[in-house]
């Protein structure tokens, strides 16, 4: 249990904040507000150091002053809080009488000396306290690779399927555009549905749904039949990334950039498997031998049963629906900054999409390589995209989601705006730095979203994924388009852009706290 007493406060939002914060966290948590007092209490099974990183998304950053009692702990702080309005209100904070006895001599001095920050050993508390749970984090890794696997591997059998049926570009466009807009619609209704009742074997479920997709697709025998096959992949993952990045959100330990970045690592490295299980498997033996992949779906249905079991035993799975946006910002300004990620997924993801779904013909028709020796090249590419998503949570973590956006959006565009006119050489060699970097926003993306919506993990997560399906769906068809009516190669000089768009990473507010002797 925490005890925060909060006194010679103006503004009595700014407890509330305290308050909301910390169900963002723990939506299970019992949270007491004493208004009058200036004081929550907090009753949580999460660790200390989560619960700290929540008061300090609140815009608390210096706590004290911590004493230890045998049935509580209390935390006393003191520095700056925010206004609902903006502005900053002084704020000093002491332990109750009846807890100062108790206090070591190091927290008396700390107690007295409010200048001095405790960051240190908050620190050390945190570590005995508790850290993220990587047994979750990795099996939830292992599903998102087992099931962007499944997903990638339709992408890269696009040319078996364009010959064996006679599509054009526009009908293959069709069929990416089936599998993301499906998923892209549903992912925010299930994301919200389940913020406010929780559905732990969801996530098999959602898994069974792509099960049956990779079936249908294995016989299917006419244009419509690969669309329902590919309606049936994006319902499962309407279902699966909402819910499995909310898993890692309560496995995070409070490294919430951390935790995204491990989750959507095994996403990007499934992806990049398929094109490669394409060339080793299916392209030698046919369509029907997509059938054999069931096999990965079987596991994933396992695995994340079980993560169903240890979803339905967390503390914040016996939801308590207090939210609240950002107070620090007026409504009007975190609708900005939404619009302005969306804008930033639209570039990202709509760049991506050429390299997806085109760069296989892009690479035959330059530089007329094998459709194996092509899916090699994509390969790497999806390698160095699943290097980079890991970079980029923990940096962001540490200097900050906003940096990072600015990176990664803004900084690949040199890279884009020269892959059309490099040979076969360097464009191997740019797709792994547009890879690397390109990857490093989203999980930074995600994240700062959160914490503009605190108490709405599910939503913002289908949301922003079912965007960001929805951006590659209806790029892919665009730019199929495009290729049927110009060239594939004309599809990469204009694609080459979009990153530009970064510049508008400006128009976000910063939302990082400054740390303890370091300038705001």
């Amino acid at each position: 249990m925490i005890e925060l007493n909060v006194s010679g406060m103006s503004c009595q939002h700014c407890v509330k904040a305290v308050s909301a914060s910390i169900r963002s966290l723990d939506a299970g948590a019992r949270v007491d507000v004493d208004l009058e007092r200036g004081r929550v209490t907090v009753d949580s099974a999460q660790p200390q150091a989560a619960l700290k990183a929540a008061i300090e998304d609140a815009g608390y950053t210096n706590t004290v002053a911590i004493c230890r009692r045998p049935d509580r702990l209390v935390a006393c702080a003191s520095g700056t809080a925010p206004h609902h309005d903006g502005t900053a209100a002084s704020m000093m904070a002491a332990p109750p009488p009846q807890t100062r006895e108790s206090m070591s001599t190091l927290d008396k001095q700390t107690a007295a000396a409010p200048g001095i920050s405790s960051g240190a050993m908050l620190g050390t508390a945190a570590t005995r306290a508790g850290a993220p749970v990587f047994p979750v984090l990795g099996a939830i890794s292992v599903s998102h690779l087992l099931n962007d696997m499944i997903q990638s591997l339709i992408l890269a059998i696009y040319p078996m399927l364009k010959a064996n049926f006679q599509l054009s570009f526009g009908q293959i466009g069709l069929i990416t555009l089936t599998y993301q807009v499906t998923a892209s619609l549903l992912q925010p209704l299930v994301g919200l549905y389940t913020d406010k009742h929780p559905k732990p074997f969801s996530l098999p479920v959602g898994m069974g749904f792509t099960l049956c997709g990779l079936v249908l697709m294995s016989i299917a025998s006419n244009f419509p039949m690969l669309l329902l096959a590919a309606s049936l992949v994006g319902c499962g993952s309407s279902v699966f990334h909402p819910e499995s990045s909310r898993v890692a959100r309560m496995a995070s330990g409070g490294r919430h950039g951390l935790a995204q970045s491990l989750f959507q690592v095994g996403g990007n490295f499934g992806t990049s498997l398929g094109p490669l299980l394409a060339a080793w498997i299916v392209i030698p033996h046919g369509q029907p031998s997509i059938a054999w992949f069931s096999l990965a779906a079987l596991v994933g249905i396992v695995i994340l049963f079980n993560i169903g079991r240890w979803y339905r035993n967390h503390p914040s799975t016996k939801k308590s629906h207090s939210s609240t946006m950002h107070t620090r910002l007026p409504r009007s300004r975190i609708a900005t900054a939404i619009g302005v990620l969306m804008l930033l997924v639209f570039s990202k993801y709509f760049y991506l999409a050429s390299i997806s779904s085109y760069l296989i013909f892009y690479l035959i028709d330059k530089f007329h390589l094998s459709v194996q020796s092509a899916q090699i090249h994509l390969f790497i590419f999806l390698a160095a995209v699943a290097a980079g998503t890991v970079i980029g949570g923990p940096i962001g973590d540490r200097i900050g989601r906003k940096y990072v956006i600015w990176a990664s959006i803004l900084g690949v565009a040199p890279f884009t705006l020269a892959l059309p006119y490099a040979n076969l050489l360097w464009s191997s060699v740019l797709l792994v730095i547009i890879g690397v970097v390109i990857a490093s926003a989203f999980s930074a993306i995600l994240v700062y979203a959160q914490e503009l919506i605190p108490g709405k993990v599910g939503m913002i997560a289908g949301m922003f994924f079912g965007f960001a399906f929805g951006m590659g769906g209806i790029g892919a068809a665009v730019l199929g388009w495009l290729a049927d009516a110009t060239s594939v190669r004309f599809v990469y000089h204009v694609c080459a852009f979009l990153p530009l768009m970064g510049i508008i990473t400006v128009l976000l507010p910063n939302l990082e706290q400054p740390r303890a002797g370091q300038p705001a």
